[in-house]
């Protein structure tokens, strides 16, 4: 799993058979210091299959010379990476995907046996606490759907994400006080505008 990211992610459709939960896009001064990283890595490659010699010296050669190239292109993903989760729920499927630039990764997953959806205040690494939103499914196993800094963003996607699938909601952000959301009374809340 990726680091938690400090970005903010958006729905970009709101809860229907389809829908992508995204994070937001990379801020534009990152794309020209990516493509510097990219650009300084390809020219080493191009250089180091200039001067490549074919026997198995000039292949070791060759291996040690590329080598800055493959942190120069990790430093640049970085700067580029960014996930999304597109949502299927028609046919039960899930699919986490990383974008570099244009390029995507990853592929769906079928999930059955809908149990809840929980909201966890999970503490990170540096001290501070980013709430993340699962889909918990035959009884133990969970798919990890969100990350966000803002408690009330990541629980409305919990909230219509159990609402899609008309199963339960967990509160699960105060530590050995876990409990069910009432979500009439939510629902009553979001129509008069208050969610605080």
């Amino acid at each position: 799993m990726l680091s938690k990211p400090t970005r903010s992610f958006h729905i970009f459709e709101s809860m229907k058979p389809n829908t992508i939960i995204s994070e937001s896009p990379r801020p534009i001064w990152q794309i020209p210091i990516a493509a510097l990283f990219f650009s300084i890595a390809t020219l080493i490659i191009l250089f180091a299959l200039y001067n490549i010699e074919f026997n198995e010296k000039g292949f070791i050669k060759f291996i040690y010379g590329i080598e800055p190239s493959i942190y120069l292109v990790s430093i640049g993903i970085a700067f580029t990476l960014t996930k999304s989760i597109h949502i299927d729920i028609k046919n039960s499927r899930f699919r986490p995907t990383y974008n570099i630039g244009p390029i995507k990764f990853g592929s769906w997953q079928t999930i059955k046996n809908y149990q809840y959806v929980s909201v966890f205040h999970q503490p990170t690494i540096g001290g501070d606490y980013i709430f993340e939103v699962n889909l918990w499914y035959d009884t133990n196993k969970h798919f990890e759907l969100y990350e966000e800094h803002d408690y009330q963003e990541a629980f409305l996607i919990g909230f219509d994400l159990s609402e899609q699938l008309n199963i339960d909601l967990l509160d699960a952000t105060e530590p050995n006080n876990f409990k069910w959301v009432d979500k009439e009374a939510w629902k009553i809340k979001m129509n008069s505008g208050t969610t605080e």
